[in-house]
């Protein structure tokens, strides 16, 4: 049987964020993408996607129910690179995940309540791109689905 009791506590980020990261490459992998990955993430890229059109490169986060934030250091996320997208997993018990794809040009939109920079200009975190999750914010995000925008890489 398969788990869906995403809030238990022996469920740590870490296994989390790993869960995540396999669930995301078999999804892609499952539109007939090629996936590479490496042993090291220390530049923000979490696998690499292949299609006959796109290489692209993807940074898996994920948020379980309740949570309203997630966000990705700037440092580890350009958004001036095209070829990048963010992969969103909203973790709900009971549910399988809902996967969204999100280009990193879309924290370009400066109306966006959904997509935000966050600068800490003076403080001790590190400048960081973020999505709120929220009610109000979901139907923007929905735009983001997985089954809306696969059909642009394959």
């Amino acid at each position: 049987m398969y788990n869906l009791n995403w809030s238990r506590k022996e469920l740590t980020s870490q296994k989390l964020g790993r869960f995540c990261e396999y669930y995301a490459k078999m999804s892609l992998a499952s539109y007939g993408m090629n996936i590479y990955t490496s042993e090291v993430d220390d530049h923000g890229i979490d696998f690499v996607a292949e299609t006959q059109k796109h290489f692209l490169k993807f940074q898996v986060k994920s948020i379980r129910q309740g949570t309203n934030y997630v966000y990705a250091r700037k440092s580890n996320f350009d958004i001036t690179d095209s070829s990048l997208y963010l992969i969103l997993l909203l973790l709900e018990d009971g549910k399988h995940p809902d996967m969204y794809i999100i280009p990193s040009s879309a924290w370009n939109n400066k109306d966006s309540r959904l997509f935000v920079y966050r600068s800490y200009e003076d403080k001790k975190s590190e400048p960081e791109y973020g999505i709120n999750i929220s009610q109000r914010n979901m139907s923007e995000l929905e735009n983001y689905k997985i089954n809306k925008v696969i059909d642009r890489f394959i």
